[in-house]
């Protein structure tokens, strides 16, 4: 019997995609890599997962989990020899339970992120983890790159809002550590070996999530500023005023919002573009909308007695703060829709950002006079997506040609100041390499060792990260 009818026997054939049917499983969504497979598998239960796993490693054939397919990096695309089975956990997506009065809910991991949010919300509870593919991006995928989004001031990455994981491992074994406690120091907590390793030691079927009350009231407001320094300073600020109720800040280039706006009819820009950044400011406020408006009011008052912004729209409805936020969230599309740009993914210590985009804007400027940068993130936590496209009259292919060279001098200028070249989206295919370059010698044969040890075959998403 062939691999292919063995999965059909597990799976049921309906479930065992081929041809044209296997082709959306086999490009990324950047359109970047492409690859070719065995077969896409999509199982339905651990249990079926774990068969498939077991059967892939008596074949010897590579496995490449796969979520909803939103990744930036190429993680969950397989390579083009055509001996991969692609590992869809799309089917895997239940909700198994919430416990309110724990705050927990654990979930499979091909629940969509949003499907989370909005069970969290039916139990009048709050699932904190969002970002601009929660529509679409899936709990395991989460995982696997250990996200991050916009409300990681407050609340943490993915990796901090887990508490137990359900994996199967390399050889089909599985690790049941579903467990909902925040307290348990009995021995290596194995989970995090799982989280942001990229579907490279196995796969993880389900998870146990922190869930928050639902904040009393929420308030949302676009700050003009007249410079990166003054974000930082009113970012300070703000988490002076506001405390652990300061759930999001984020910066926004000038260039950045208008081609947004440009190439997204929909969206609607409350300010004028006069000023060279803009920040969106949310707070999550858990006594009353009164006690937040004050707040609200008295740091933005403020901030621009101090100069640090210029202007501000507070948003009075909850109409009016999704479209501040669609202004942010839509970013990553309206520049796909432009043909893209060199992405960086950086996290830097947030007291050097603002040097760091002033100096290395002017060196890649130099170097090449006909580069726009296209900059935005999650300035509360050091994470910016730093983007290079082109200037008008310049076509998009020139930046992409010149591609090593701008990730060589970012990455270099951002290693230099302690940071990091992947904050939140992981380094999959694109970035495998390019780590070599900063990581120390001894954390990369340390991370070898782990692999070693729980993928001997090394079967596991073969040439992602490692």
């Amino acid at each position: 019997m062939t691999l292919a009818e063995q999965l059909a026997a597990i799976v049921g054939p309906a479930n065992v995609l081929a041809g044209d049917a296997a082709a959306p499983y086999l490009v990324d969504w950047r359109k970047r890599y492409r690859g070719r497979a065995q077969a896409v598998v999509r199982p339905a239960t651990t249990a079926e997962a774990a068969v498939v796993v077991r059967a892939c490693a008596a074949a010897g054939a590579p496995m490449v989990p796969q979520g909803g397919n939103t990744g930036l990096v190429g993680g969950g695309t397989p390579d083009d020899s055509g001996l991969a089975v692609v590992i869809s956990l799309q089917r895997l997506n239940r909700v198994r339970g919430i416990d309110s009065a724990n705050d927990t809910i654990t979930v499979e991991a091909g629940c969509i992120l949003q499907a989370v949010q909005q069970a969290a919300r039916a139990a009048n509870r709050l699932f904190p983890l969002s970002l601009a593919a929660e529509g679409s991006a899936t709990i395991g995928g989460n995982l696997s790159s250990n996200a991050g989004g916009t409300q990681v001031l407050r609340y943490g990455n993915t990796r901090d809002l887990t508490l137990g994981l359900e994996v199967v491992l390399a050889d089909g074994t599985v690790w049941d550590g579903l467990r909902g406690l925040r307290k348990d120091n009995t021995g290596y907590d194995l989970k995090h070996l799982f989280i942001g390793a990229e579907g490279t030691l196995g796969i993880v079927t389900a998870a146990t999530l922190k869930l928050y009350p639902l904040p009393a009231a929420q308030m949302t407001a676009l700050a003009a500023l007249p410079s990166l320094a003054a974000a930082t300073r009113l970012l300070q600020r703000a988490r002076v005023a506001a405390g652990a109720a300061l759930t999001a800040f984020e910066v926004m280039g000038r260039v950045t919002l208008v081609h947004a706006v440009e190439a997204l009819p929909g969206l609607r820009m409350p300010l004028p573009f006069e000023h060279p950044w803009y920040a969106l400011l949310e707070l999550s406020d858990s006594e009353s909308e009164a006690h937040a408006t004050q707040v609200f009011e008295r740091l933005l008052a403020d901030a621009l007695e101090a100069g640090d912004i210029a202007d501000a729209a507070v948003a009075s409805s909850l109409a009016e703060a999704q479209a501040l936020w669609a202004l942010r969230e839509g970013i990553p599309e309206a520049h796909a829709r432009r043909g893209g740009n060199v992405k960086h993914d950086i996290s830097l210590p947030v007291s050097t950002i603002a040097e760091f985009v002033e100096a290395t804007n002017a060196e890649l400027l130099r170097r090449f006079d006909w580069i726009e940068p296209i900059v935005f993130g999650h300035l509360g936590d050091g994470n910016l997506h730093y983007n290079m496209g082109t200037a008008e009259g310049t076509p998009l292919a020139v930046a992409f040609a010149h591609e090593t060279e701008i990730n060589d001098l970012v990455h270099d200028a951002v290693h230099a100041r302690g940071g990091s070249i992947s904050a939140e989206h992981g380094l999959g295919q694109l970035k495998r390499e390019a780590i070599r370059r900063y990581k120390p010698a001894v954390e990369l044969e340390l991370m070898r060792s782990i692999k070693r040890a729980l993928d001997p075959l090394g079967l596991m998403n073969p040439g992602k990260m490692l």
